[in-house]
């Protein structure tokens, strides 16, 4: 029985990428080229309709071709907020995730893009969190909502203090090693929950291992910096994606927190970006990471808008 003749299946291929587009949101721009690159896959991408009517959309997303589904990137429900919209959203995700994966195994992330100050905005405010009400149906719960930033050429990099010099990496077990170190105290939240699983050791060679060693960007814009004695005081990573340059990482060895070296070590990430012409640089961090939001700003960085990641617990499953 489908009483409200609710349609619900995966798009037919790319001819109708115009019907799932029907519904805004910042990534509409990118499916094209995330088909082609195998990132997305037209059976990952699942429509609610109602007729003609697009009532709800969602899209898995993968790192790289071939691989499972790594993220729910996109859900998005109709311009009508409220219970009916909410129950739509539901039984898509649930006819969906059924047919797409695997029994067994804890879903993806989620994650969405929603506007700075999202909820003072009497727009923005129902929609995000009818989405946020669909995913809690499902089971899944708040992790941390991220700020969103953005550098853009022209904005003043400050130049080298001098209490810092600055060399390449010298390879994947140094990185490690640091990116081990800080994890300790680590503020993020992502990192918080690796770390009640798995020790900090893992949990950076993970890091490294699954995302960081993907960069199609060269490893030689990667920088560790130094203490005049030579010690290693942080790192920043510098970095390309699919679809932007960014900071991938920086971090501060605990050793040498509290003593404003983090600026030396973004202001040096950003140069290296803009010393390559990037249009623009991202990066992210956790909105309750004061200091580091902190010093993105003080860098000129401007923050371009939020995410809310959601996550299921580790026995949850399909």
């Amino acid at each position: 029985m489908n009483p409200d003749n609710l349609i619900m299946r995966p798009i037919a291929g790319r001819a109708e990428l115009d019907l799932f587009r029907r519904l805004p949101y910042v990534l509409n721009d990118e499916l094209d080229d995330d088909l082609a690159s195998g990132r997305r896959r037209p059976e990952w991408m699942w429509m609610a309709l109602r007729g003609d009517r697009l009532v709800a959309r969602l899209a898995w997303w993968a790192p790289r071709a071939g691989e499972a589904p790594a993220l729910l990137d996109i859900l998005d429900l109709d311009a009508n907020p409220g219970p009916a919209s909410i129950d739509a959203g539901v039984r898509l995700y649930e006819t969906a995730s059924a047919a797409v994966l695997p029994a067994g195994v804890r879903p993806p992330e989620f994650n969405t893009f929603v506007p700075p100050r999202w909820r003072d905005d009497a727009e923005a405010r129902p929609a995000v969190e009818d989405r946020v009400a669909v995913l809690e149906r499902a089971g899944a719960r708040l992790l941390v909502e991220r700020l969103r930033l953005e550098w853009r050429p022209g904005t003043p990099i400050a130049p080298p203090s001098g209490r810092l010099a600055f060399r390449p990496v010298t390879g994947r077990q140094e990185l490690v090693a640091l990116m081990t170190l800080v994890l300790d105290g680590t503020l993020d939240a992502h990192s918080r929950a690796e770390l009640v699983h798995m020790p900090a050791e893992r949990a950076a060679a993970q890091h490294y291992d699954d995302e960081l060693a993907h960069y199609p960007s060269p490893r030689e814009w990667w920088r560790i910096g130094t203490s005049p004695e030579g010690e290693p005081v942080g790192f920043v990573i510098p970095a390309r994606n699919a679809y932007n340059a960014m900071i991938a990482y920086i971090g501060v060895v605990p050793a040498h927190r509290g003593r404003g070296h983090i600026d030396d070590l973004l202001a040096e990430g950003t140069r290296i970006l803009a010393g390559e012409g990037v249009p623009r640089v991202r990066a992210a961090t956790d909105v309750g990471n004061v200091p580091m939001a902190r010093a993105f700003l003080r860098a000129g960085y401007e923050v371009i808008g939020q995410r809310i990641d959601m996550t299921w617990n580790e026995n949850a499953s399909q």
